[in-house]
């Protein structure tokens, strides 16, 4: 059917599409204009371009995969070197069902968009014309009408700035392309029925749920797709054509959001009886209120997720040094000061924090980065930065020098609320390395929200974190039960500097990984002059005199040599346990296609939480053993340095960072995700199962 109908479109196009298009109004019917994302990009970047495709009503265009008729954009490129062009990337396609033929088609405006690599050879300032040639389809229900564009821009070599009304602009092209999904899903073939299993968060809204095959001729585009929610995965039904080797496509979970998913061959379970079933028709449409309403439940599961997260967070190992802090403040609220707006302003520097940290990383996103939280701690530059942070907090509480509130704030700052706000702000800038329980799936599901929805859910775990100040500062019952202030003050300040010089001694360590000894050799230069810094601004305050504007130098330099912090090249890494293999998606499939079990965790040497589970739990004796006797594989995915495989395979699994920790058990292609807090029975009794 597929040749006939591509035979008879030819010949249409050849011979009798001028003959039917009399009488049209003179084309073109779908209007295309070429805009750049910056006119001036930079040398050995890239830079992204938009075909902004408008057609006429009634009228319509193809997607890469036209379906059972129709032609996909054919693109020409005249490039200078050492320009060159990537694939078109399109947004999610509609549905469109002719005499029993399925289309997937565009019938309002659409933008593909198209990235060029631009290479180094030239100097700023050299012109580079870009020129397209563009042969497309357009059709009505009607008629068919071949069309083409020719379409031309010049680029100059710059420094690569984007305009701000231009970012907009384009953010919100992209934020219409499917997202990646790694990893993506599997599919089996059981007389002639396809079926298919993406995971999928189990709370997220998924109303219209549609899979489109890019990969051609592996799926009978006419006929319904019978969708099913099993937990946290989707399993799509329908008619198998001829599929070979691994499926590419899009899966759609609203109109305007969908995943880009390879599927590969393997075995997928069916659903159970008992699961919602839903079937989407050919071209079927859907109300607007179910998706609102998912979206809506969706987004208040996560934030109430994200601000039980945050009070955990407050006693996760990784958080215990900004402890310190608290506790010094908490104490103070005691006083008869202002202990509300303290409060207040601890909790507005937290959840400040936690949205410029959470809408990043959205932004990132919404480029094409595959990005989760803590994000920033796999550049050595911010690990160095935090490094001189901590130095500079734990020699405050050691006594070397003074400021009027925790963190660096200035004395008449301090007399407000500033000084609160600060200490708020580093304490949830600090706690990013960490992920506890209820936060891995709250954040996960800012995958599938609309962004300001995922904002909210960001918003959600720095109320959470700054809950039980808030507590305190508002419940006065609390507040006096707490230690009145005196000289135990001093002596707890000077205790607890220990685990801040602790933290310091991690930063440094994780600095060394990322950055190699040459960057763990600068950072402590850096420690050093900075202390060098703070103790002559101590001993000028013990001497009565301005402080800071003459040590000033000696802290700038410190902070100077961040710039000559660079990631170090990838080195083999020695195996934590014995038998170990670093993780791979097609060892994954290999394994388990062998019946082995296997246990894939994922780490970063910036993770508190990671450190504690593998120090105390995964590479204890006992596990290791455990793990050995029963031939179980072990797989370790290194985020340190955020790997975007690692970091796609992350999201796929409906986490947003590490730790995730999976076990597949013999013959199942679908893994058990296991608590981010691990204990060493968990793992052996897992073994022991098989």
């Amino acid at each position: 059917m597929r040749l006939w109908c591509f035979g008879l479109m030819t010949l249409l196009i050849a011979f009798a599409a001028p003959a039917a298009a009399q009488g049209l109004p003179p084309g073109p019917h779908v209007k295309i204009k070429l805009v750049a994302e910056t006119e001036t990009p930079a040398a050995n970047g890239e830079v992204t371009l938009a075909l902004v495709s408008t057609p006429e009503p009634g009228w319509h265009a193809y997607w890469q995969n036209p379906g059972d008729a129709g032609l996909p954009i054919k693109a020409n490129w005249s490039l200078p070197y050492p320009v060159t062009a990537g694939p078109l990337e399109y947004p999610i396609p509609g549905r469109l069902t002719i005499a029993g033929l399925m289309n997937y088609v565009f019938e309002g405006p659409f933008v593909p968009l198209v990235r060029l690599r631009v290479g180094g050879e030239h100097a700023a300032g050299y012109k580079l014309p870009v020129k397209l040639h563009l042969q497309y389809l357009v059709c009505t229900d009607a008629v068919c009408v071949p069309e083409q564009a020719d379409l031309a821009t010049t680029l100059t070599i710059g420094d690569g700035a984007v305009s701000p009304e231009r970012r907009v602009q384009f953010d919100g092209w992209r934020a219409k392309l499917p997202k990646p999904l790694s990893g993506g899903g599997t599919y089996q073939v059981t007389g002639g029925a396809l079926r298919i299993a993406v995971p999928f968060p189990a709370g997220a809204a998924a109303s219209q749920v549609y899979f489109y095959p890019a990969t051609l001729d592996a799926v009978d585009y006419a006929a319904p797709q019978t969708v099913t929610r099993d937990s946290d995965r989707l399993v799509i039904e329908t008619k198998a054509k001829s599929p070979s080797g691994a499926i590419d496509g899009v899966l759609a979970v609203r109109a305007d959001q969908g995943f880009a998913v390879r599927l590969t061959a393997g075995q997928v379970a069916p659903a159970p009886a008992s699961a919602d079933i839903g079937v989407s028709a050919p071209a079927a449409a859907s109300s607007s209120q179910a998706p609102a309403q998912g979206l809506l439940l969706t987004a208040l599961i996560a934030f109430a997720g994200a601000v039980l997260g945050g009070i955990i967070l407050n006693i996760m190992p990784c958080v215990f040094p900004i402890l310190s802090l608290k506790a010094l403040s908490l104490a103070k609220a005691n006083d008869e000061g202002n202990p509300r707006g303290e409060a207040l302003a601890y909790a507005a520097g937290v959840i400040a924090v936690c949205l410029a940290l959470g809408g990043t990383m959205l932004a990132l996103r919404a480029a094409g980065a595959s990005v989760g939280w803590a994000f920033q701690l796999q550049n050595p530059k911010v690990i160095l930065f935090l490094l001189l942070l901590v130095v500079g907090i734990a020699l405050n509480l050691a006594g070397l020098f003074e400021l009027s509130a925790p963190g660096f704030v200035n004395r008449a700052g301090a007399k407000g609320t500033s000084g609160a706000f600060a200490t708020g702000a580093l304490a949830a800038f600090i706690a990013t390395p960490c992920t506890g329980p209820f936060m891995g799936a709250a954040l996960g599901a800012t995958l599938v929200l609309p962004w300001p929805a995922a904002l909210a859910v960001f918003g959600g775990l720095g109320l959470g974190i700054a809950l039980p100040f808030l507590l305190l500062g508002f419940v006065p019952a609390l507040r006096r039960a707490l230690p009145r202030p005196g000289a135990w003050m001093e002596t707890l300040r000077h205790i607890l500097s220990v685990p801040m010089f602790l933290t310091a001694i991690a930063l440094a360590w994780v600095l060394g990984k990322e950055a190699g000894t040459d960057g763990m050799a600068i950072g402590l230069i850096a420690a050093l002059l900075a202390g060098l810094g703070l103790w002559w601004t101590g001993r000028r305050q013990i001497a009565g005199k301005s402080a800071w504007l003459v040590p000033l130098p000696l802290l700038l330099l410190a902070l100077a040599t961040i710039a000559l912090i660079h990631p170090a090249p990838a080195t083999a890494e020695a195996k934590a346990i014995p038998g170990a293999e670093p993780f791979g998606e097609a060892r994954l499939a290999a394994l388990t296609a062998e019946g082995r079990p296997v246990f894939a965790y994922f780490t970063a040497d910036w993770c508190l939480t990671c450190k504690v589970n593998e120090k105390g739990v995964i590479e204890t004796d006992a596990v290791a053993r455990a793990l050995a006797d029963n031939k179980v594989a072990v797989l370790v995915g290194d985020w340190t340095n955020g790997d975007p495989a690692l970091g796609r395979f992350i999201q796929q699994r409906n986490r947003d960072g590490v730790p995730l920790y999976l076990w597949y058990k013999p013959g199942s292609a679908q893994p058990e995700v296991l608590p981010q807090i691990l204990t060493q029975a968990m793992l052996r009794e897992l073994a022991a199962a098989r």
